[in-house]
């Protein structure tokens, strides 16, 4: 995971008219908590911070913060954004260490061409992050499913990622993370055996029918 150095302004007044006053000198108002230690208000400068947050590693790369000359290894957290404008608001530092686990949300890429798309098929992909466990460094940016093997009705699930050393999953193995979808009009084998077992069935029936109008007829004439 990328690691990147972020100088912070320590001692920042709190409240919202502060607040406002921060952001409007182009900075994000944050707070730096975790690991036993007190909570601490600080700001940061909005374009770094989000050309950081918009990087590949998003709110997972690993940030050196740099408080006055003290050093701080932090993630981002509760990254909160204005509704409309979409700029940065606040968010939270949550301190880290080298040496333990963290836990965090990354995004799911599906890699390859499915063999079922090369038969009409179309894939489908139903789960789009994938909640991990792992050390701050060895945090992946993205994990990537191959898709490559799924034909036609095929499924890819959890259990079926190839995870980075040093990663663990959290999720469901049983969750679904894409398919092949068959095209419109193609009946799968079983389906179409399904199919001709209720036509049969159907056809048994009206002969039955059948039968028995005419030997109803008959009964009737010789009356």
């Amino acid at each position: 995971m990328e690691e990147v150095t972020l100088v912070a302004d320590v001692g920042r007044p709190v409240g919202k008219s502060a607040a406002r006053k921060i952001r409007r000198a182009g900075k994000v108002p944050a707070i730096v908590y975790g690991q036993g230690g007190d909570p601490e208000p600080v700001a940061v400068p909005g374009r770094e911070l989000q050309h950081i947050l918009g990087g590949a590693g998003g709110s997972n790369t690993l940030i050196n913060l740099d408080l006055s000359g003290r050093s701080e290894l932090v993630l981002a957290r509760q990254v909160v954004r204005h509704p409309v404008r979409h700029n940065l608001v606040h968010l939270d530092f949550i301190r880290v260490r080298r040496d333990q686990a963290v836990t965090a949300e990354v995004p799911i890429h599906l890699v390859g061409e499915a063999r079922g798309v090369r038969d009409g098929g179309l894939v489908e992909q139903d789960t789009f992050t994938l909640s991990i466990e792992a050390r701050p460094g060895d945090l992946p940016a993205a994990i990537e499913a191959d898709v490559s093997a799924l034909g036609i009705s095929d499924q890819l699930t959890v259990a079926d990622l190839k995870l980075p050393p040093g990663v663990a999953t959290t999720q469901d193995p049983g969750d679904l993370v894409a398919h092949v979808s068959a095209p419109k009009g193609l009946d799968l084998p079983e389906e179409a055996e399904a199919a001709e077992g209720e036509e049969g069935e159907g056809e048994g029936a009206e002969g039955e029918a059948a039968s028995a109008e005419a030997g109803e007829g008959a009964s009737a004439e010789g009356e």
